[in-house]
């Protein structure tokens, strides 16, 4: 007790433990109705720049096939193969890929020298559920194997092997007249977040799981030159191969997403 400023004795009242947790108890129930709420937030701003990335990728597909005769960036041919190490498919099936073990771009790696030299980091959404350095990988291209965020469609075609007797004519695709899928519908996504499941043990191959949103959505690039996001329900853009006898038909898992997303409205 200390003395009032009229000289009379002044009572100070402290915190009891009780009142102490009720306090830390509120304040944590605060914090949990809270923290979902700041984890939307960042997850839509994630998504946001995503969709961003997607549309400046799109917009350098249409700036490079005004320079190709209307094409979209397509090849190189698929070298021989050898080991999962080397897996790449066949010139026109969708990859992530954005340059191969030889260093050579691939996919919408072909982008990189040109049309999105001075942005090349577009390659990458915000949102992926692994660490991944944006640097690291753009530094492989020209030098080793390096991997984007989205599957880029080259075409239609979902061979591992290449038949050099059968005809390629995603090298003659025009961004005008993608042709239809295997669904006969018109051919309208270009590229799509990964959703890659596969068994831990390929890592040494650097085959490893690629998702993005966590999982619960996927974006997507279409012909037109508009991304959209949309809900992954069901999993439905999400390839699973973490079955060992899934990894050969992984390719056509691949371009089957994108079939799906050709569907969406």
């Amino acid at each position: 007790m200390k003395p009032a400023g009229d000289g009379s004795p002044r009572l100070t009242r402290a915190f009891t433990l009780i009142e102490l947790l009720v306090v830390i108890g509120i304040i944590a129930v605060l914090a949990a109705l809270l923290l979902p709420a700041l984890t939307s937030a960042k997850d839509k701003s994630k998504r946001t720049v995503c969709l961003s990335n997607l549309r400046q990728i799109g917009f350098a597909l249409n700036i490079y096939a005004q320079d190709y005769e209307g094409r979209i960036p397509f090849g190189p041919k698929a070298p021989p193969f050898t080991s999962p190490a080397d897996l790449y498919p066949s010139t026109g099936a969708p990859t992530s890929l954005l340059s191969l073990q030889s260093g050579a771009p691939v996919g919408l790696g072909l982008l990189l020298a040109q049309h999105l030299a001075a942005q090349p980091k577009v390659m990458f959404c915000p949102g992926n559920d692994q660490t991944l350095d944006a640097e690291v990988e753009l530094g492989r291209v020209g030098n080793t194997q390096a991997q984007g965020s989205f599957y880029y469609r080259h075409g239609g075609v979902t061979n591992l092997f290449d038949n050099p007797l059968a005809p390629t004519p995603s090298e003659h695709l025009r961004l005008d007249n993608l042709g239809l899928n295997r669904d006969g519908l018109p051919i309208r996504a270009l590229a799509i977040d990964t959703q890659f499941l596969c068994p831990p043990e390929l890592d040494v191959f650097n085959i490893k799981p690629r998702t993005h949103h966590r999982q619960k959505s996927a974006n997507v690039l279409f012909a037109d030159g508009h991304a959209v996001s949309r809900a992954n329900r069901d999993q439905r853009f999400t390839v699973d191969a973490t079955d060992y006898s899934q990894i050969r038909n992984s390719f056509s898992k691949i371009l089957q997403v994108l079939e799906r997303a050709d569907a969406e409205p």
